[in-house]
């Protein structure tokens, strides 16, 4: 059931109260749930080093030309794209057209790849920082929200380490808010009871 103000609104974070449509639907249904896929994580790894330094509602807008331009998030494809198919993506409109963000997607593939071979899955890898489980902070405002923590500063010290780029402790602690590594919402936020319900359901 969503959690409503004394007014009948629904509540949800801060963040995403007065903010555009496709901006709301993304915190409903998105945005801490725990992803134990690959090609989920390969998105959101692509999309938050893309986000750098812009705002996250410039990539939701984005999104559809990013899946478009790197192969539905198929990191087997993206790793083999060639100098022809960076230069083609590089003046594309739909996605942010910056040569480094870009030739990063390309390098972050093949060192997700490299991943994938030694550890079986990248979600086996990388859920490994928090234990294997989503991580239930208790938020009361939007003030209380960190930046990084100690798990996205050693991930991002070892991803670093395999060849990883745009994965500072910042970007990493976004993409575990964003894949559910850490449920962030705010306690009076309807979803947070509804993502630490899935955080139960995955340990059970």
């Amino acid at each position: 059931m969503q959690a409503k103000s004394q007014a009948g609104r629904i509540r949800r974070c801060d963040w995403a109260g007065e903010t555009s449509l496709q901006y709301i639907e993304y915190h409903d249904k998105e945005w801490g749930v725990p992803a134990w896929d690959d090609r989920r994580q390969f998105e959101f790894l692509l999309l938050e080093g893309a986000q750098a330094g812009l705002s996250w509602s410039t990539i939701l807008n984005k999104r559809d030309g990013y899946r478009q331009a790197f192969a539905e998030f198929d990191p087997q494809k993206v790793a083999r794209f060639t100098r022809k198919r960076i230069e083609r993506i590089l003046k594309n409109p739909n996605v942010v057209r910056n040569t480094l963000k870009v030739n990063a997607a390309v390098t972050n593939a093949r060192a997700f790849l490299d991943v994938q071979e030694e550890f079986g899955t990248f979600c086996d890898y990388i859920w490994q920082f928090v234990d294997g489980q989503p991580k239930q902070n208790r938020l009361r405002k939007q003030s209380d929200i960190r930046a990084t923590s100690p798990e996205s500063d050693a991930m991002s010290k070892d991803m670093k380490r395999r060849g990883f780029r745009f994965v500072g402790s910042t970007i990493l602690y976004a993409h575990m808010q964003a894949t559910g590594m850490v449920n962030d919402h705010l306690v009076t936020c309807f979803r947070y009871k509804e993502c630490a319900a899935l955080a139960r359901a995955a340990a059970a």
